[in-house]
């Protein structure tokens, strides 16, 4: 990689470090939450009478979860992928497949932004049952973490472009 590359590449991987800062404590504190709260419902359960509003938090931060984790996993290429057919292209029609699903995978994170946004607004007026939370906080999720996925699918892309033939050789 070249240092003009390099500089160029350095602070959006800076900003890919940032958040990825941000997500995995989130979706530590998540998980902790979820634990406290299922532990809570639990003994409630069996001691006393039940807790209303765990059920919903459990659900909630279910999703919240899932979607930060699905992001984290997004960014470290964690998510499933079947490479054998491209892995088996010469070297310049496997750059071109990289680019082509790179792009793919933009466009589809950039819609469900919108889509997600939309669906959020169109679901505000609703509340949920036992905390009377806005339904908004709970669908922001899907525009928020489908915009970082964006932004990394936007580097990634910006690496094939820039350095992609070096990557490619690279690789096992």
């Amino acid at each position: 990689m070249t240092t003009k590359t390099q500089s160029l590449l350095k602070p959006l991987k800076r900003i890919e470090q940032g958040l990825d800062a941000i997500i995995q404590p989130l979706v530590f504190a998540g998980m902790a939450a979820l634990i406290g709260v299922i532990t809570l419902q639990i003994v409630s359960r069996v001691m006393f009478s039940a807790v209303g509003w765990t059920e919903e938090v459990a659900r909630f931060l279910l999703v919240w979860i899932t979607f930060f984790a699905g992001t984290l996993a997004f960014q470290r290429g964690r998510h499933i992928a079947v490479t054998f057919a491209v892995d088996a292209l010469p070297v310049r029609l496997r750059q071109a497949a990289r680019i082509a699903g790179t792009l793919a995978v933009l466009a589809f994170m950039v819609a469900l932004v919108v889509i997600g946004y939309r669906y959020m607004q169109v679901q505000s007026f609703q509340k949920s049952a036992s905390l009377r939370l806005s339904m908004t906080y709970v669908y922001s999720v899907i525009p928020l973490c489908a915009a970082v996925m964006s932004w990394y699918a936007f580097v990634d892309l910006l690496e094939l472009l820039i350095d992609g033939e070096r990557r490619e050789e690279s690789v096992p």
